[in-house]
């Protein structure tokens, strides 16, 4: 039985990290344009291997703030980039068409 090629895994395509917080930014392809998604984590050590969690402490909380606001300028810079790249360069902030 032959094997198929798998695709390689995807990877997120920023990270953002102070200390052991991670902000992992995620870029998916909609029928709407470019959205983009992010997961957090805390990473840990467990004797000699390096392990990471979705769970965060108190003292966690302020970086998880601190990255999550560095991943959210990181995102609206790329949507801008991307409108510029593409010739939609108006004053508009990017994220304007969010319905919210």
């Amino acid at each position: 039985m032959a094997q198929s090629a798998k695709a390689p895994p995807k990877r997120p395509v920023h990270e953002v990290r102070l200390g052991r917080i991670r902000a992992a930014i995620w870029e998916n392809e909609t029928e709407n344009g470019t959205r983009h998604n992010v997961t957090f984590s805390r990473l840990y050590k467990d004797g000699n291997n390096w392990k990471d969690s979705t769970s965060f402490g108190r003292d966690d909380l302020p970086l998880m703030a601190k990255v999550a606001d560095q991943g959210h300028t990181w995102i609206f810079e790329a949507a801008k980039e991307a409108a510029n790249a593409n010739g939609g360069g108006s004053n508009k902030d990017a994220g304007d068409d969010i319905p919210y």
